[in-house]
């Protein structure tokens, strides 16, 4: 009979046990929680952590971010990679353009969260948006994300001028006609964007999986952040959005998430499929 403990840190079982308890151990050391993430992504991701700081084991790897604050911000780094760049997706920005901020623009004030914001260039599009539709000033966007890293990055406002050329064109082909420079002032390679907008987004760390509801939103953005998520997480999820949407506000996903197969399918109208915009009824 096999032992059921194999002494081979390749031994599955022995692995499973290991990562469970760096999931747990990460929990109750630091409030992230990841222990309802997909199994196969994570498992790559602590085992590319554990090569890159030379550990042969997770259960070392476990032991070095208990104790390494820094070290659980590389790991950090690596359970949660951020996809983002400014009017990503440009059909999405053309259709909240034409067709959904028509309709916010009818209330006193907007609040706008973006769930899951990375380095903060979605919330940077939206408050474009906004002040090209006159509601900038009438408006408060808050972007959140878990990594506070990721925020920091996001709080300066720099944008490697390197990649404006690819925003400028998601920007155009979003709707937008104003110069795409009149958005920004460039030194030393770094694109800032303009004080005005940064004014307008409130930066904060927030938890999806463990932090509850702080407001209510007109519209809000979690894209690309359920994907790795199991069926239980995302019930989780939606029923915290869901709790945060106003009646009559809009929920925008990732072309990879939809709220069918969940208990929220029927709760919402769908608004537009393609793009994964969804609407709270009043």
């Amino acid at each position: 009979m096999t032992d059921f403990l194999d002494n081979s840190p390749y031994d599955e079982r022995l692995e499973k046990i290991e990562i469970e308890s760096l999931l747990e151990a990460l929990f109750k050391r630091y409030g992230y929680d990841f222990r309802n993430y997909a199994y196969p992504s994570l498992r790559r991701r602590i085992w590319h952590r554990a090569s890159i700081e030379q550990l042969e084991t997770i259960s070392l790897l476990q032991n070095l971010v208990l104790h390494d604050r820094d070290a659980f911000e590389r790991l950090l780094s690596d359970l949660v990679i951020p996809v983002t760049e400014m009017f990503r997706d440009p059909g999405l920005f053309q259709i909240l353009r034409a067709r959904v901020m028509p309709i916010l623009k009818e209330a006193s004030f907007i609040r706008v969260w973006h769930a899951g914001c990375a380095t903060g260039e979605e919330a940077y599009s939206m408050a474009i948006l906004l002040d090209e539709i006159g509601m900038l000033n009438h408006s408060r966007i808050y972007a959140t994300d878990i990594s506070e890293a990721s925020l920091q990055r996001a709080r300066q406002g720099l944008i490697s001028q390197e990649r404006m050329s690819l925003y400028a064109h998601n920007y155009e082909q979003s709707g937008g006609k104003a110069p795409f420079a009149s958005f920004y002032e460039t030194n030393h390679g770094q694109a800032m964007l303009h004080a005005r907008y940064l004014e307008r987004i409130v930066f904060a760390e927030h938890n999806l999986v463990t932090d509850r509801s702080f407001n209510e939103f007109q519209i809000i953005f979690c894209r690309n952040v359920m994907i790795y998520f199991d069926n239980e997480l995302r019930e989780r999820v939606h029923a915290l959005l869901y709790e945060s949407l106003s009646p009559g506000g809009f929920l925008v996903l990732g072309n990879k998430e939809s709220v069918a197969f969940t208990s929220f399918a029927g709760r919402y109208e769908t608004w537009n499929d393609e793009y994964r915009i969804y609407r709270k009824p009043r």
